[in-house]
């Protein structure tokens, strides 16, 4: 998978090499002895559609599915892949935003809770798969097969849409299922660089507060602790909905952040001051690259990465002496293996497509960042997929924050053009004086956000 040709991206490239070594002898993760219970859904029927609901195995147990076809159905089916659903036992399914419009345009839907909880995409890819190819036998045989199959997932469920189109997932998922168009939103894109940032971050914010090697890797509890003297060194207020850096450390970490994220671009301080967004990925602090147990070895490595807080050529004096005394770590080898006869742990988005896909990305998203649009878009050009790609930046602060428009509009979109029509249009995700432009993500974005700049009027 092509990565940007930055030094902070190095590690990764040569993590990405080793992560397609054979796959070692079977072992256990903490992921594999987890319990979860599906939980039938209650959803209500829509009037005039058939809903279907009840329990299903899954590659870790049961998993619970609904299914709804409306009466002038169309013989398409779109599988919804919902997003990270936390650590508890409790497995449910999560109803898509566009259940109502794709069922007044004809479209079945469909949606797995996965057979676990974690950010466990392996079973989301696989659970989404096999409820697919059960369409018809869920349905008690009244409706057969659909003849196009589309997948639409949010945040991590962008990462299973994304990686359900790919190549690698075609050839090794236990269950195989072909999608004629794939729309990740908010996606995870690039599933090493997810970690590499919630890594950098938090480490980052400890070592400003002279705290890095107490903060790393003793554990999630121990980040916890140190974390009020950490938000001091960086913070003048926090706590409550909007915070406010300090102009020392503060603005460092702003500016790291903002390099880390994928470069200047409107919203993006907005998203930084997001209390909300900041609690998520400062909860993250302190713990190592096995991602909650999923990998069975860490993946989170910075020891090419070179922290910048200034945009000259080269870095200042304060920076080499930063970059000297933090924490340096280094990733395991093969971390991400292959596994037999299913997709990887954390499944490889590489651009190997042969569908079209349409991605729609917040331009202050502080939780999944910008720059995984950045990355995915290379890793399609380097696999020569570039134009079966379409992007779409959404002046928003917040994670997957999209008006009902937006969606609709890069939904009706795909859909024609995977259907035969005109390719449609998308931003310019990577050239930085285009991302920086105040009007930056002006064309797509379909209404006003509180606390969000309007788009300039010339």
């Amino acid at each position: 998978m092509m990565r940007s040709l930055t030094a902070s991206l190095l590690a990764a490239l040569a993590l990405a090499a080793c992560s397609r070594m054979p796959a070692p002898a079977a072992e256990t993760r903490p992921q594999d002895t987890r319990t979860f219970t599906a939980v039938t859904p209650t959803l209500s029927a829509t009037a005039g559609a058939d809903l279907y609901q009840g329990t299903m195995n899954g590659v870790r147990g049961k998993a619970a599915y609904a299914i709804e076809v409306p009466a002038n159905w169309n013989k398409q089916l779109i599988m919804y892949a919902h997003g990270y659903a936390g650590e508890g036992s409790e497995l449910r399914v999560q109803a898509p935003p566009l259940r109502a419009y794709w069922l007044s345009l004809g479209y079945a839907w469909a949606a797995s809770s996965y057979s676990s909880n974690y950010f466990d995409v392996q079973a989301g890819v696989e659970d989404t798969n096999a409820l697919a190819n059960s369409f018809s036998t869920l349905t008690g045989g009244r409706y057969a097969q659909p003849s196009k199959n589309i997948i639409m997932g949010i945040s991590m469920g962008g990462h299973i849409a994304a990686a359900a189109v790919e190549k690698e997932t075609a050839q090794t998922a236990q269950n195989r299922t072909s999608y004629a168009a794939a729309m990740p939103i908010c996606g995870v894109m690039d599933e090493e660089y997810e970690f590499q940032w919630l890594g950098d971050y938090t480490l980052v914010a400890a070592q400003l507060a002279g705290l890095g090697p107490k903060a790393f890797p003793q554990g999630a509890d121990t980040y916890k602790a140190l974390l009020p003297d950490i938000l001091n060194a960086s913070f003048s207020s926090y706590g409550g909905p909007l915070w406010q850096e300090n102009a020392t450390q503060g603005t460092r970490l702003r500016e790291i952040a903002r390099n880390l994220t994928g470069g200047d671009r409107p919203v993006f301080e907005q998203g930084f001051r997001s209390g909300l967004w900041q609690q998520y990925v400062l909860a993250t602090g302190g713990s190592d690259g096995t991602i909650n147990g999923i990998l069975p070895r860490n993946i989170y490595g910075n020891a090419a990465t070179t922290y910048r807080w200034t945009t000259g050529a080269t870095p200042t004096p304060a920076e080499v002496a930063f970059n000297a005394s933090i924490l340096r770590v280094t990733p395991a080898q093969n971390a991400n293996p292959a596994v037999s006869g299913r997709v990887r742990y954390l499944p490889r988005v590489n651009g190997e497509v042969s569908v079209p896909v349409l991605t729609m990305h917040t331009t202050g998203d502080f939780y999944v960042p910008f720059k995984h649009q950045q990355l995915y878009r290379a890793a399609m050009t380097a696999a020569g997929n570039g134009d079966r790609l379409v992007q779409r930046a959404i002046r928003a602060a917040g994670h997957c924050e999209f008006t009902a428009p937006e969606l609709v509009e890069g939904f009706n979109d795909l859909v024609k053009w995977e259907a035969g029509g005109a390719k449609p249009a998308g931003d310019d995700v990577t050239t930085p004086s285009v991302i920086a432009d105040a009007k930056y993500g002006c064309k797509f974005t379909r209404g006003t956000r509180a606390g969000v700049d309007a788009c300039p009027a010339n």
